[in-house]
């Protein structure tokens, strides 16, 4: 009995250490030093050219999910689709604000000299089906602009792997598992800027 428990510990901290896998940062062009004295950014948010899961095309695999659900229940793949774009303004872009003010902590304002640009390039939403599951990630590429002349790139970050992941594993709702991602992201580009 005493060796079934261990092994039974042992393989939970085996597949908790596989699918907690930390995010990377890196500067990938040129320097964080003109946001170092400021104290707000403003953000901005795009999601062109995003795959999703296993499609290129983020359009593809709205296409399926919508018509896999309306399949199910007519009109649930329509609300699904919906709430998939609504999702982002509702629920994505403010966490991820509110993570990355705090650890970094630079207000948001619209005024301010700088503009963080978050491009989402790739988003697997995860899933979670009560006996299974896997948690959404994220990747992108943030760009420090200028905000009276964005085409001025003061320096660009790669964000690979934000893990969508919530505690007790409740998070049977798209929308809740790729948030977490965004909240991830935040926190941890928070804390890399005030380095």
């Amino acid at each position: 009995m005493k060796i079934l428990s261990a092994l039974a510990g042992i393989s939970l901290m085996i597949a908790t250490a596989g699918s907690a896998t930390a995010q990377r940062l890196k500067l990938i062009e040129g320097s964080l030093d003109a946001i170092q004295s400021e104290t707000s950014l403003n953000f901005d948010f795009s999601y062109d050219n995003m795959s999703v899961g296993k499609f290129d095309k983020e359009a593809d695999y709205v296409a399926k999910k919508t018509a896999e659900y309306n399949n199910k229940e007519d009109g649930r793949g329509d609300r699904w689709a919906k709430a998939w774009v609504d999702d982002r303004k509702d629920k994505f872009e403010p966490k991820f604000i509110e993570l990355f003010t705090e650890y970094s902590e630079k207000s948001q304002s619209r005024n301010a000299k700088y503009t963080l640009i978050f491009k989402t390039t790739f988003t697997e939403p995860g899933f979670n089906v009560g006996v299974m599951r896997k948690n959404a990630v994220i990747d992108g590429e943030v760009w420090i602009v200028e905000t009276a002349n964005p085409s001025n790139i003061i320096a660009k970050i790669s964000v690979e792997k934000a893990l969508g992941r919530t505690f007790g594993g409740y998070d049977f709702d798209t929308g809740g598992r790729i948030m977490e991602a965004y909240a991830d992201a935040g926190k941890a580009l928070g804390k890399f800027v005030k380095k």
